[in-house]
């Protein structure tokens, strides 16, 4: 996932990948304000900040990790394997 253009279709919160949607478009700096399928963030405002990126986190893990659209969670997901899919600034 070092390719540039895949690093900005990836949630900064949970690391999940899409070949759908640029969470922050495509210039990675215009959030799309549309919800993670799986951590349930809002790109552009709960991910908005390093400080917001990682609070989320903790509190979506927290709860249980669960899919905000449960119908997108792949049958062989991984959390551990998608969270190293974050890009090394909002770790």
């Amino acid at each position: 996932m070092n390719n540039s253009k895949n690093k900005l279709k990836i949630c900064r919160v949970c690391g999940l990948y899409s070949e759908e949607y640029f969470p922050w478009g495509e210039d990675g700096e215009s959030p799309t304000y549309d919800f993670c399928f799986c951590c349930g963030v809002e790109f552009g405002y709960g991910d908005a900040t390093l400080e917001g990126v990682k609070s989320w986190r903790k509190k979506w893990i927290e709860s249980g990790a669960k899919w905000h659209d449960p119908e997108y969670k792949t049958e062989n997901w991984s959390l551990e394997e998608q969270l190293k899919n974050i890009p090394e600034e909002y770790r």
